[in-house]
């Protein structure tokens, strides 16, 4: 996969991670010869972007089909560019931008987290194209490469930049958002709600960090076999729009029932929070609450966020409804169950099993076909980095404008061999 230039490129930028990843993004398209806009929605997107073509838009979302239509009209666009896919600014125009021949690049949190950033086009998640490509599609794609599999580190990098970069963007739409009158969060809580949820998470982490350590070592010490519930944020896009439950609680419910019934009874169940999970879902009181019904309260934990390592190395199974971490329950050879679309959820490795039967004896998966799929994943769609630290984000421009730019998508590349080489994760802040 040959990199192009920027010539005759006209890309627009809509909503990005916080941060100022999308704004050092486009100063290296511009560079490359590429024109840039940017459509800010609020006066967070603005305070990040701090660069010339900005376009606030200030209507309302029922004007926006109307009004993306014209930016790609009166700016020529040949790109899109945006995060994650399902918000409603961005999903118009996404099927805007693919009826016109735009080319769409989607960014995401990394498949295979706590190091890697997802990079794709046309759609990510369940709309990736990793839901239609087989595990044989993928084999027969990696003949001609000769990579080592790369460890997954055991920690996530950057949570610190992430939740400080999440407080000052919702603190500027808290503060000076009056030009955006128009402005709706894409999540259920008011802007004001997410602010304080950030503030106190930046407050209470010192306090929630004593709490998971006192609890993780109760787990760790306990001398009893237990299985991992993996558990998500509630509003994130892929929980609400690829899942078959509408709360986490539906979730919850779900799975301490099939663990009452089928696990055998000296097994224990732990529930392992997101670790940006604020408050704003009862988790523990509703764990409490469904384990006591079951009549498996002694049986059953929650833990507040923290590193996944440390509980999965003694772990028999994992369950979730589709998190990203269930990549590296699979990259140890552990049983996974999930309920979601996912793009992992592949029958190689991912269990078939009902739930009681699963906690019972859950089947293995095929771990040479699941080091096949990572190293597709490695080759492709997973870049070393991250959004939100300084040091993720130049590990991650390193490789990142050149895939913008390349005329083949990084799915089409390594299945036609046009590929060019890749430059590996190694940990060197």
């Amino acid at each position: 996969m040959i990199p192009t230039s920027g010539d005759d490129r006209r890309f627009l930028f809509l909503q990005g991670p916080h941060g100022p990843f999308f704004r050092q993004l486009a100063d290296l398209l511009q560079r490359a010869g590429a024109e840039v806009w940017r459509v800010g929605f609020n006066r967070g997107d603005q305070a990040f972007w701090r660069r010339g073509n900005y376009i606030p838009y200030t209507g309302n979302q029922a004007d926006w089909p109307a009004a993306i239509e014209a930016l790609f009209e009166t700016h020529a666009i040949t790109d899109l560019v945006l995060y994650g896919d399902t918000r409603f600014i961005h999903a118009e125009a996404l099927t805007r931008a693919k009826a016109r021949g735009i080319t769409v690049h989607v960014f995401e949190e990394g498949y295979l987290r706590p190091w890697w950033v997802t990079y794709e086009r046309g759609g990510s998640n369940g709309n990736s194209r990793l839901m239609e490509l087989s595990i044989a599609q993928m084999s027969k794609a990696l003949e001609t490469c000769e990579t080592d599999l790369i460890d997954a580190p055991a920690h996530w990098g950057d949570m610190r930049h992430h939740v400080f970069y999440g407080f000052a963007y919702h603190a500027w739409i808290l503060l000076a958002n009056r030009r955006y009158r128009g402005f709706r969060p894409h999540r259920a809580l008011s802007v004001g709600a997410e602010f304080q949820l950030y503030l106190k998470r930046l407050i209470s982490m010192p306090f929630i960090a004593i709490e998971r350590r006192i609890e993780t070592r109760r787990v760790r010490m306990g001398g009893f076999p237990y299985h991992l519930a993996l558990l998500q944020l509630e509003h994130d896009s892929s929980f609400q729009q690829h899942s078959p439950f509408s709360t986490m609680t539906e979730f919850l419910d779900c799975a301490i029932r099939g663990f009452a019934e089928g696990a055998p009874r000296h097994h224990h169940l732990v529930f392992k929070a997101h670790p940006l999970e604020d408050g704003r879902t009862s988790l523990k009181a509703d764990i409490t609450r469904i384990a006591k019904e079951c009549g498996v309260l002694d049986r059953v934990h929650f833990i507040r966020g923290g590193k996944l390592a440390a509980l999965l190395n003694h772990a028999r199974s994992a369950v979730t409804v589709n998190s990203t971490a269930a990549q590296q329950v699979l990259w140890r050879g552990m049983p996974l169950k999930v309920f979601g679309a996912a793009v992992y959820d592949k029958p190689e490795f991912v269990s078939t099993q009902p739930l009681p039967a699963f906690f019972a004896a859950p089947t293995r998966p095929d771990l040479r076909a699941y080091r096949d799929y990572r190293r597709f994943l490695l080759e492709t769609s997973q870049l070393p980095g991250g959004f939100y630290s300084a040091a993720g984000r130049r590990q991650l421009l390193r490789q990142v404008v050149d895939l913008l730019l390349a005329h083949d998508e990084p799915y089409d590349a390594l299945i036609s061999g046009r590929a060019a080489p890749r430059q590996h994760l190694r940990l060197v802040r």
